[in-house]
């Protein structure tokens, strides 16, 4: 399966909020032609409208791709309207958060191929990162096409198996909002310290989005940009000091952190 398959075939798109949006924006930029393009959403969005796609229409009889990303709590009513393409022909490819790759099998068929993903956040302005992972019916090609599509939004990696998926939504999947709060950490330590609130926010904010960029760029490891950074016995290494301590520092309560979302991914996928 390739994207000439797509454009040819079509893709459906059941659901289409900041994640679908952001997907199809990055598809129709690399080429996909609107008239190739299903969607159906009860709420499609202004710039849905204007993008010449078919929006809740009839749709193609043998599909090439079904992107799903409704909201997991849509999911029980919403994938069996497209029960119909459970066959080996017609490739499912979800972001729905939580939703295991069985679910789909117990409803399209165990012939169906399947592959999960997991975004973050980010992808909603093309910075993402995404795992992926496949059934047994989904084939070196279908993982091709599901990076292709994904890249729209960002990287793509790939798991082993669907057992890493948990922890990828307690780093990656969750880890946005870990960010989030550091960013509101510093500045409220910037404050405190003196500077004017908005300020401190403009800082911490800059800072952090500086060093996530300086990570991806840089060609060297977070620990030799660190290393870089640092002066001996001067101003770093007195605030590393704390944040590094053993016990009671950054690297122990992230451990915590990512290991309690891990859980709790595990936890709603048996519910």
């Amino acid at each position: 399966m390739d994207m000439s398959d797509i454009a040819a075939r079509g893709l459906v798109l059941l659901g289409c909020g900041k994640m679908g949006s952001a997907m199809l924006e990055g598809w129709l930029e690399s080429g996909l032609p609107p008239a190739s393009v299903h969607v159906r959403d009860p709420h499609p969005s202004d710039w849905l409208k204007s993008s010449g796609v078919h929006i809740n229409r009839d749709l193609p009889a043998a599909p090439a791709i079904v992107l799903i990303a409704v909201k997991p709590q849509m999911m029980a009513d919403a994938l069996p309207t497209l029960k119909e393409y459970g066959n080996a022909n017609t490739l499912f490819l979800s972001v729905a958060a939580g939703t295991p790759i069985a679910f789909f099998e117990s409803v399209l068929g165990p012939d169906t191929p399947v592959i999960r993903a997991m975004p973050n956040t980010p992808a909603a302005i093309g910075k993402g990162i995404t795992a992926i992972i496949g059934n047994t019916r989904a084939t070196p090609a279908h993982l091709d096409t599901a990076e292709a599509l994904l890249s729209a939004v960002g990287q793509v990696v790939r798991l082993d198996a669907e057992s890493q998926m948990d922890a990828v939504t307690g780093l990656s999947g969750s880890g946005p909002a870990y960010v989030f709060h550091l960013i509101e950490c510093m500045a409220a330590a910037g404050a405190a310290q003196g500077l004017a609130p908005d300020l401190a926010m403009k800082l911490a904010t800059a800072t952090v989005a500086g060093a996530g960029a300086l990570a991806m760029e840089a060609g060297e490891t977070p620990e030799q940009l660190r290393i870089n950074v640092t002066s001996p016995n001067g101003t770093t290494q007195a605030g590393l000091e704390v944040l590094m301590d053993a016990a009671t520092g950054l690297s122990p309560l992230i451990d915590k952190t990512v290991a309690a979302a891990t859980r709790r991914s595990k936890e709603l996928a048996s519910d």
